[in-house]
């Protein structure tokens, strides 16, 4: 389906071009609908969009070093929410060793990042071993445990009501980012065969939030065989293939990884930054007015932030501009680096998100007057 040519209005000194060559000693802030898919304009400001002197209220960014908000949970149910809202949930899940019993979410399909550690997911489907950087997407209902090889920490975002599936890639074809050829599934083998068991076993259903157990006189992951199109998938960000412009700073959404009907969830990986002299190096400041932005930070520096570390994570409502700090922002504009090694997990989501009591020190206070020279 072809698109129709929008009109474009242009005010006072511009550039002519997005994200390039802006007027000299001015500030773009795009303000954009539909997650950087709908209609947007480009303003150019004398001053830093983010550049307040004061910020009160609940709109306010917040931060938060995830990496020591709980001690280890067996069941993923009691690892503690994050933000949510009806279409979604974000988790931080801490765990070691092998859980003792086995879990299904009636609520919508799991998204599990994992941020440490390594170990063996079983599931109805069979086995398949996962380590740092795997995203596994379990379809709603799937009967699964883990059994890691020491302590894990795993990022856990839920689709409420809906499921997980691949965005539309448009004019770059349907084998750009990632191939789906790269998606592992589980497998009927010997690790899945020996823990076929008589064994009493439990299965606690998550269903609109509260927990069901259902026992069996045996171990129900007893599958011999399966034929479909429904099943667990593993992608590592490593076979990600990020798409990239020389001229030009890609939005967000070019990042996209997973997506349900309320819920984008995307991958920032490792990748050239623009050499172009006149494109922006880094993401531009921007009011996405339909969406709030959750972002996990998973290694490396991430080149628009100052003091953000691998477990760290921020959130951005819907309501106000932000962008880039002014040092990383002087950095990037000086072409001092040829290249991100940033990984981060960013979570959009098109209803508004709630936030949930954390534990002492959990959040960055002073995160919201981070932009101040």
């Amino acid at each position: 389906m072809k698109n129709r040519i929008p009109p474009a209005w242009v005010e006072g000194t511009a550039s002519r071009q997005a994200h390039c060559d802006l007027p000299e000693g001015t500030y773009e802030r795009e303000i954009g609908r539909e997650g950087f898919f709908g209609p947007a304009s480009h303003i150019h400001h004398t001053h830093p969009p983010t550049s307040w002197s004061t910020f009160e209220g609940p709109l306010q960014p917040r931060a938060f070093n995830l990496t020591g908000l709980s001690s280890p949970q067996g069941n993923p149910w009691d690892a503690p929410v994050i933000l949510s809202n009806a279409a979604t949930q974000i988790r931080m899940w801490r765990t070691d060793g092998a859980m003792g019993a086995l879990v299904s979410n009636a609520d919508g399909d799991q998204v599990l990042f994992v941020h440490e550690g390594t170990g063996h997911l079983y599931c109805d489907y069979g086995h398949m071993a996962f380590s740092e950087g795997d995203y596994l997407v379990i379809p709603r209902s799937i009967q699964w445990r883990l059994e890691c090889d020491g302590a894990a920490v795993l990022l856990m975002i839920e689709a409420t009501g809906d499921s997980f599936g691949l965005p539309e890639k448009g004019p770059v074809g349907q084998h750009a980012i990632f191939d789906s050829a790269i998606l592992d599934r589980p497998k009927i083998d010997e690790a899945f065969q020996a823990q076929y068991s008589e064994r009493e076993t439990a299965v606690m259903v998550k269903r609109r939030n509260v927990l069901t157990t259902i026992t069996y006189p045996f171990n129900p992951l007893d599958a011999v065989g399966w034929h479909g199109d429904l099943c667990v998938q593993r992608l590592n960000w490593r076979d990600i293939r990020p798409l990239i412009s020389a001229r030009y700073h890609l939005a967000p959404s070019a990042h996209t990884t997973w997506l349900a009907d309320r819920i984008v969830i995307g991958t920032f990986c490792p990748r050239p930054i623009e050499s172009d002299p006149g494109a922006l190096k880094l993401p531009f400041y921007h009011a996405n007015t339909d969406y709030d932005e959750f972002i996990f930070y998973h290694r490396g520096q991430f080149f628009s932030r100052d003091n953000i570390k691998p477990g760290m994570s921020t959130y951005h409502p819907s309501g106000f501009s932000h962008g880039p700090h002014p040092e990383a922002y002087r950095i990037a504009m000086a072409h001092a680096r040829s290249e991100t090694d940033e990984v981060a997990v960013m979570v959009d989501t098109r209803d508004p998100l709630d936030l949930h009591e954390l534990s002492d020190g959990a959040e960055w206070d002073g995160y919201v007057n981070s932009w101040k020279e």
